[in-house]
Formats: C-alpha cells, sequence, structure tokens
C-alpha cells in the first residue's frame, strides 16, 4: 500500500516537472524570446527602454513606434495623447504609424545617405514563396540628427519590411530590414492575456 502511495507521489512530481517546462516552452514560444529575454534577429537584448535593436556589420539602429487606429475618431481628452506604443513592429490593427529609427552605431552614420523602402509580403495563389509589393519609397538623404522618422498608414493586416538601404565612405553596402506585422494571431491574445497578469499593482 505504502508503494502505491509512493508511485502515486512520483507521478504527481513528474508531471509537475513536465508541465513546468512546457508552461516555460509555451511562454518562450509567445514571446519570441530565449531564456535570455533576447530575440534572435535582434540585438542586444532584442528590447530595451521602449526600442528593439538590429545589428548588422556596418551598423546598429533601434527603432520604436506609436500607432494610431485607421477608424479614430478623436478625443475629448486634448492632453492624452491617442497614440499607442508598439513593440517591436507589432501592430495589433490597421493603423497610422509613426516609427523612428535612431542611428545608434557608428557615429558617422549620421553622414551615410539612406533610402527607405516600405513592401508588404504577399502569396500569390498555392506558392509558398513570398513577394514583395512595394508601398513606399523614399530617395536617399543624410540623416545629420541620427534620427529617421517616418508616418506611415498600414490599411491591411498582414507582414510590411522597412528597408534601409546605404552606403559607407567604403562603398559598404548597408540594408537593415525592420519587420512591422499588422494584425494579431491566436499567440498574440495570449501574449496579450500573460502579460497583463504578469503587471505588478
Amino acid at each position: 500500500m505504502q508503494t502505491g502511495s509512493k508511485i502515486s507521489s512520483y507521478k504527481f512530481q513528474l508531471t509537475m516537472l513536465i508541465g513546468v517546462f512546457a508552461a516555460f516552452a509555451l511562454f518562450g514560444m509567445l514571446y519570441g524570446t530565449s531564456s535570455q529575454g533576447d530575440s534572435s534577429d535582434t540585438y542586444p537584448k532584442g528590447f530595451r527602454g521602449g526600442a528593439c535593436t538590429i545589428e548588422t556589420e556596418a551598423l546598429i539602429v533601434g527603432y520604436s513606434g506609436y500607432y494610431l487606429p485607421v477608424d479614430y475618431e478623436g478625443s475629448q481628452d486634448p492632453m492624452r495623447s491617442p497614440y499607442v506604443p508598439i513593440q517591436c513592429g507589432r501592430v495589433p490593427e490597421p493603423a497610422m504609424l509613426n516609427i523612428s529609427i535612431d542611428l545608434l552605431y557608428p557615429e558617422s552614420a549620421r553622414d551615410f545617405f539612406f533610402a527607405q523602402r516600405l513592401v508588404k509580403l504577399e502569396t500569390a495563389g498555392n506558392q509558398k514563396q513570398q513577394k514583395e509589393h512595394e508601398v513606399l519609397s523614399i530617395p536617399a538623404q543624410q540623416y545629420r540628427s541620427g534620427v529617421i522618422t517616418q508616418a506611415l498608414r498600414l490599411n491591411e493586416a498582414g507582414q510590411y519590411i522597412l528597408y534601409l538601404n546605404g552606403e559607407t565612405p567604403e562603398k559598404q553596402i548597408i540594408q537593415i530590414a525592420v519587420p512591422l506585422k499588422v494584425g494579431a494571431d491566436w499567440n498574440d491574445h495570449f501574449r496579450t492575456l500573460f502579460s497583463t497578469f504578469m503587471k505588478k499593482e
């Protein structure tokens, strides 16, 4: 009888251990992070102080944004901003998006010429390959302040990419791809739910 009780206890402990590991795995999948909290395509730590970062061999940028729903009609409180911050390019619904890209490193990047190109990824028919449909193109120019700001109107849900194309004085080609996802998937709803429970009172 005692042996059966011990076996039941071991089974319960094993079940609990598997449950804890499954919870960690689910949390990592929902938030797209590793155990260190960083995202594989961003640097360092992917998200810090309201901005996400992307690194290439020649350039490190930080980007952040605020969105205003397309159907926004106005606020009764003029002191309160209607714009909502986004995290790493995740826009929950079609919106007007104000995005800011900071040229973090090297400082000489302020002398580079950068062109911008916004594309929407589209899948044609049964093909698995995605094609880029150009939405906006801005000619190359310098950004002496080190900050590139852009107002974008994203009317449709889907995956977008804002390309930042430039060239160093040594003729090294630079291309930064800023991902912008418009619309929420099922895992985004779970992410929002978990974030609500994790907020401190």
